[in-house]
């Protein structure tokens, strides 16, 4: 039986960063169809609008906690012979 793992998961301030894309699903906040831009109705380009906001929320994170090391307790000493089951 193998021993239990640590995970690798980590931690950064940088994570809550990723909370804020999630506003845009407060659909009470853009339920309206104006103020229109260009012929949209505001309940579509407000979501437009978000997509950037999105992708600069996770490449942030991405670019501020890319190089932190993964602390793990203990070594990894299973083995990739070990995960496969069918070779017993």
């Amino acid at each position: 039986m193998p021993s239990a793992r640590q995970p690798s998961l980590r931690w950064s301030n940088w994570n809550l960063l990723l909370l804020v894309p999630l506003l845009m699903l407060v659909t009470s906040w853009f339920n309206t169809d104006g103020p229109r831009v260009l012929g949209l109705p505001f309940f579509y380009w407000y979501q437009f609008a978000w997509v950037p906001v999105g992708v600069l929320c996770v490449g942030l994170v991405y670019v501020k906690t890319k190089d932190e090391p993964v602390v793990t307790g203990k070594p990894d000493l299973l083995g990739v012979d070990d995960l496969d089951e069918g070779a017993k």
